[in-house]
Parts: C-alpha cells; sequence; structure tokens
C-alpha cells in the first residue's frame, strides 16, 4: 500500500501547515467510507478528506467536491454535533505507527471547552475513523466492531480507545546499524524488497523496491547479494528523510498516462520505463491519483441497479431476435406450399382421397418438370389444396408480424445501447438520478417498479463556447437529448449527432445564422467526443438544421429521425473539448 508512513507523515505535514488553527465549518460524509471536514482559515477554505475504505485508505487535504448525501448518515450527524464550529487544533501521528490523530477544541453541551481526537487508522479492511472525548473514551466510529470479533479489538461507543495491536516488526526510526546488520544475516536469501516490507513497519512496497534497486541496482536481489554498507547507507537515509520531513510528492505513470504509483520522494527505479512526475503539494497528488480511479469505481457501485436492469435487457432482447430471426428463416417456405396448392389444382383430375404422395406436373415451368408432393390421404384432393394454401398464408403473415417484432426489438435494444452510452459517461449522483428517471418513461419501466425515486434531478446540459463565441449545448442522456433539440433550441439552430452510434444531442445556437466552418467543427467534435467513438478517428458526424428533427409517436426518449443532413468528419480530442467547456 503506498500510503505508509512516509505518506502519513508527510499529508500530517501539509494538513498542519494549510488548516491548523482553523475553525469547522461543516462536515460531509458523501460516501460511506468517507468524512469531509469543511475547515475555514484565513486563506480561505480546506477539505480535509478521511477515507477508510479497504482498497485506499488515506487522509489528506483534497480538492475534489463531491456530491452529498440528502440525508447526512447516523456517524455525520454525530460528528456535526461535537465538533460544528470547534477549532482544529493539530494533525498528528504517534511514532511510525498506521494511526492519524486530529485533535479539535471546543464547547460541549454546557459550554465547556474540552479537546475531543479523531482518530484515523490504516489497516486495510480494518480501516476506520473514530471519535474520541477528551478522556479519550470512544463517542462513536463509522464501523463498529463488536466484542465477539475475534480479528479485532471491540471499537464500541462507551469503551476506553484502545490503539491497534502493535505488528510484529522492527520500527524503522529506533533500529540501529548493529541491529539491521543482525536481522539481514537471518534472512540471507530473502529478496531485498520483501525483506524490507515483511521485517519494518511502515514501509511500502515501492520504497522498499527503490532502497534496494539504489544498494544493488536491483529492486528483488537476494539480501545475501546486497553489499552491507551500502543497503544501511540507503535504509538509514531514507528513514532520516523521514524524520527531516525532506517530503516530495511524486506519481509514477505508464507511457500512456496511466497512473501506476505515487510515493513521498523521488524515485529512479523505474529509469526509463515510466513516467516520474513532481507534484506542488500531496493534495494535488493525491487527487490527481485517485480522480479516475475512484470515480470509475464510484459510479461502478452507485449504478449497478441501473446495469444490472440494462444488462437483463439487453442479453433478453438478443436472445429474443436470435429465435424470431430463426422462425423468420423458416417462413421462406411459405412460395413453397403456395406452388404446392397451386400444383394440386391444376392437377386434380390426377388426384384421389387416400394418396399418400403424388408426381405433379408443373405447368408454370415450360419444361413441364414433375414435381413429388406429400399429401395427407385423410384429406381430398381439394382439401389438401386448401391445406397448403392455409400453410402459405399463416406463413406469410407470420414473416410481416416477426418482422415487426424483430425491428420492434432491434429499436429497444438500440435504446438500451443509447443508455449504456448515457451510463459510461455520468459524472455523479444527479446524471444518474436522471437516467432512472429517463428509464421509468421507457419500454424498461416495468424493470423500475422495485428502484427508489430520486429527486435529485438537474436536467442540466454540458455547455460550451465555440472559437468565436457561439453557444454549444450537449445532452448527457436522453431525456437532456430530447429537452434540448424539442424545447430549450430554435428551429434555425444546428443539431449535431455521431452517425449510427450512440451519443448526445448537440445544439449550435446560431437561430437561423450562418456559423463560420470552424465552430461548426467545433459542435461536431463536442459530438463527437461525448459518444461512444470518441477515442476514434475522422468519426462522421450528421448535422442540420433543428426544424428537420422529428420525434415519432411513442417512440423512446432520445429516438429522433431527420432529412436533408450534411455529414462532417471529425478526431475528437479530450484537450479541446475541455477548452471549450464552460460549465
Amino acid at each position: 500500500m503506498p500510503f505508509d508512513a512516509g505518506m502519513f507523515r508527510a499529508c500530517v505535514n501539509e494538513i498542519n501547515d494549510s488548516a491548523a488553527g482553523s475553525r469547522t465549518d461543516k462536515i460531509f460524509q458523501p460516501e460511506r467510507e468517507e468524512i469531509v471536514f469543511i475547515l475555514h482559515t484565513r486563506n480561505g477554505s480546506k477539505r480535509l478528506s478521511l477515507r477508510a475504505s479497504s482498497n485506499s485508505p488515506r487522509f489528506s487535504i483534497t480538492g475534489i467536491v463531491k456530491e452529498n448525501p440528502e440525508k447526512a448518515p447516523m456517524f455525520c450527524m454525530l460528528l456535526r454535533k461535537h465538533l460544528s464550529g470547534a477549532r482544529f487544533v493539530e494533525a498528528r501521528t504517534p511514532g511510525f505507527e498506521r494511526v492519524a490523530e486530529f485533535v479539535f477544541e471546543g464547547r460541549d453541551e454546557l459550554g465547556f471547552v474540552g479537546l475531543k481526537y479523531v482518530i484515523m487508522e490504516i489497516m486495510g479492511t480494518y480501516s476506520n475513523i473514530i471519535l474520541l472525548d477528551e478522556n479519550r473514551v470512544i463517542l462513536g466510529a463509522l464501523k463498529t466492531v463488536d466484542i465477539t470479533d475475534v480479528h479485532n479489538r471491540a471499537v464500541l461507543a462507551g469503551l476506553p480507545y484502545q490503539s491497534p495491536p502493535p505488528v510484529d516488526k522492527t520500527d524503522p526510526m529506533a533500529v540501529s546499524e548493529q541491529l539491521f546488520r543482525n536481522i539481514c544475516e537471518a534472512c540471507p536469501d530473502m529478496p531485498s524488497d520483501k525483506f524490507i516490507v515483511s521485517k519494518f513497519s511502515g514501509i511500502s512496497p515501492i520504497i522498499a523496491r527503490e532502497i534496494s534497486y539504489l544498494t544493488s541496482k536491483s529492486t528483488d536481489c537476494p539480501v545475501s547479494s546486497a553489499d552491507p554498507d551500502r543497503f544501511w547507507f540507503y535504509f538509514s537515509k531514507m528513514v532520516e528523510l523521514i524524520k527531516e520531513r525532506r517530503f516530495c510528492p511524486i506519481m509514477i505513470s505508464s507511457q500512456d498516462g496511466r497512473p501506476v504509483d505515487y510515493t513521498f520522494t523521488g524515485i529512479r527505479q523505474y529509469e526509463n520505463g515510466a513516467v516520474v512526475k513532481e507534484f506542488g503539494s500531496f493534495c494535488d497528488l493525491l487527487d490527481n491519483y485517485f480522480s479516475v480511479k475512484e470515480h470509475a469505481e464510484h459510479i461502478r457501485q452507485r449504478s449497478s441497479d441501473i446495469l444490472r436492469i440494462l444488462t437483463n435487457a439487453e442479453t433478453r432482447l438478443k436472445k429474443k431476435i436470435a429465435r424470431q430471426s430463426a422462425e423468420l428463416d423458416a417462413c421462406s417456405d411459405a412460395e413453397k406450399f403456395k406452388k404446392y396448392g397451386d400444383l394440386v389444382i391444376s392437377n386434380i383430375y390426377l388426384l384421389k382421397k387416400g394418396m399418400a404422395e403424388a408426381e405433379l406436373t408443373d405447368y408454370t415451368d415450360e419444361n413441364c418438370p414433375s414435381v413429388r408432393v406429400k399429401l395427407d390421404g385423410r384429406l381430398s384432393p381439394q382439401e389438401n389444396a386448401q391445406r397448403f394454401y392455409r400453410k402459405y398464408t399463416k406463413l406469410k403473415t407470420a414473416k410481416t408480424e416477426l418482422t415487426k417484432q424483430i425491428r420492434s426489438a432491434e429499436l429497444e435494444l438500440e435504446y438500451v445501447d443509447t443508455v449504456f452510452d448515457s451510463l459510461s459517461r455520468a459524472s455523479g449522483e444527479s446524471d444518474l438520478a436522471e437516467i432512472r428517471a429517463e428509464l421509468r418513461e421507457s419500454v424498461l419501466s416495468s424493470k423500475m417498479k422495485k428502484v427508489k425515486a430520486d429527486q435529485r434531478i438537474k436536467n442540466t446540459p454540458l455547455e460550451y463556447t465555440s472559437t468565436n463565441g457561439y453557444r454549444i449545448l450537449c445532452g448527457k442522456n436522453n431525456i437532456q437529448n430530447d429537452i434540448l433539440t424539442f424545447k430549450t433550441a430554435s428551429r434555425g439552430d444546428y443539431w449535431f449527432h455521431v452517425k449510427n452510434s450512440p451519443g448526445s444531442h448537440v445544439i449550435l445556437c446560431c437561430d437561423g445564422e450562418e456559423p463560420p466552418a470552424e465552430d461548426l467543427t467545433d459542435a461536431a467534435m463536442i459530438a463527437a467526443y461525448n459518444s461512444r467513438q470518441r477515442d476514434g478517428q475522422n468519426v462522421p458526424v450528421d448535422y442540420t438544421r433543428v426544424k428537420h428533427i422529428k420525434k415519432p409517436s411513442g417512440s423512446n426518449p432520445g429516438f429522433v429521425t431527420y432529412s436533408t443532413n450534411f455529414t462532417a468528419y471529425v478526431t475528437p480530442s479530450e484537450k479541446r473539448a475541455e477548452e471549450l467547456k464552460t460549465t
């Protein structure tokens, strides 16, 4: 875990420098395992985030603003009761432990000034946030632990707080050179990076690999192969760096820009295999590292109900289309049965009741070939002819109905595909609420009966400004697409949509004017970027005046037809889209 003791001290140091002595303005719990304190300082507001998730626990000043639930959870309400208006005194970390303390000074119900402590424990699955009173008695916890849990100590209101049990490792801050050498001699065959992680507390794998690399130019050479003097020198140098608080926020990314790791000091182990970037603060470092990764995970968790409905609908529709297509192929025999009926009528003088089959002459062919036709011996020749005609009529009718049903299922599948696309670009709770509201108005409305309605519906489209100042509006889902196209836009505005693929409706507001070519290109690029083709090259985008856009009666949200359109070919650019974005 990169958030080791070094990162602990670096973040504590930055929090104290920027927020010590501030006042607690607001407290939020935007996610189940995250608490955010809004601290009012002389230099403006700071957001102190404490995150106790099992996969990425951490604490830091953050610049990321998240949507908050309409009703605050119980632990958040408890924090507001005891810490609203309190002064944030300091953050501290005892020794080289996995615990950080945030000290607040405030008044109790009787007006007496006292201290309160917020304890942040970073221990993987058991990470927690705990509120203590001035006597270090637990007032509440984000995750309560019952006394029956044999794997962890009890964490319940009213119990005295107990620090996490010490790990069976040596404190690197207190180790001497001789003790270090003795520990090395006991593990000669262990890879040096794993040796450091397993024998010394609070050191992350990336720092262990760096010490090993600096020692022997290898990140995993055996301890016995490492020069003892160099090994101790670089180990003690890293510990000294932490003691003296000489921190440097570093993020390691792959060559394609994907964040790989982060740490509190310069890294050389990757050589030219990765991009090492220094940030101005640990706030910026952690925000950049986790923003994309956790946003995608957050949306995935909060949209699980939508994803389940869409996935089930997609599976059902694909099976339905495959089954009906097979039935439609069987309808190709319709003309054969009509021909058999005609053959029976034209050769009826040769037939008698009780015949099981007959060789009949096809007078419609100039060569007059004979055709073997199977008959029902229980029926007369006339009744056999009628039987073939009935089969022909039945298959012909079935072909017409199956064609309609397959087209209807294909349209429904296309609609599901557009909702999948909207879901992939959802940026928060309000976007998910709009998608749920949309599904309630669609062909999938029956599937939404068990899903609780969400009131956080904003219907606010994305807004851009083109090169020459024209306003560009972009829908984020099908309901917004309909509102933009048929309520917001004027008949003389230009309408854009990526060709033959799910995507947003984009409106270039020009009110009948003819915008310059670069503005049309901007709008087409935005339409391509806000679609499933955002990673493509030379993406075709159809555009026309809004007056040419029609919505068929009874069609799904977002579905339109249009005519007299033009097609532009553009390459989506995230950088250009962000430059044009105004909201």
